[in-house]
């Protein structure tokens, strides 16, 4: 008894996680539409004052663009990715984020 509501718990509390996975191709497209002029169809930014994204963690990436999107971060480039970011769903920020996480 004790066993099978462990399992049921640790089901349930997975869920959420399993609903919100990732889709790499949805990022793609919100990427090219959104980020690529910036940072690279490829993530890989041919201008030196912008970061590359290919490979970066995809938490860090994603918290980065919420913090832009909230305002928390002012510094730099923060008024032009204030603004990219401003239209961005949480969906968009996971995916687009797990798509320049997946690329080498």
């Amino acid at each position: 008894m004790k066993l099978s509501l462990m399992i049921s718990t640790l089901a349930l509390a997975a869920l959420p996680v399993m609903a919100q996975a990732a889709d790499l191709e949805a990022g793609k497209q919100k990427a090219t539409t959104v980020c690529a002029a910036c940072h690279g169809a490829d993530g890989k930014a041919m201008i030196p004052m912008y970061p590359n994204l290919a490979g970066q963690n995809a938490q860090y990436l994603e918290m980065a663009i919420k913090a832009y999107k909230n305002g928390q971060r002012t510094g730099g480039q923060a008024p032009i990715m204030t603004g990219m970011a401003a239209p961005l769903s949480d969906a968009d920020i996971a995916n687009v984020s797990a798509y320049y996480a997946s690329l080498k």
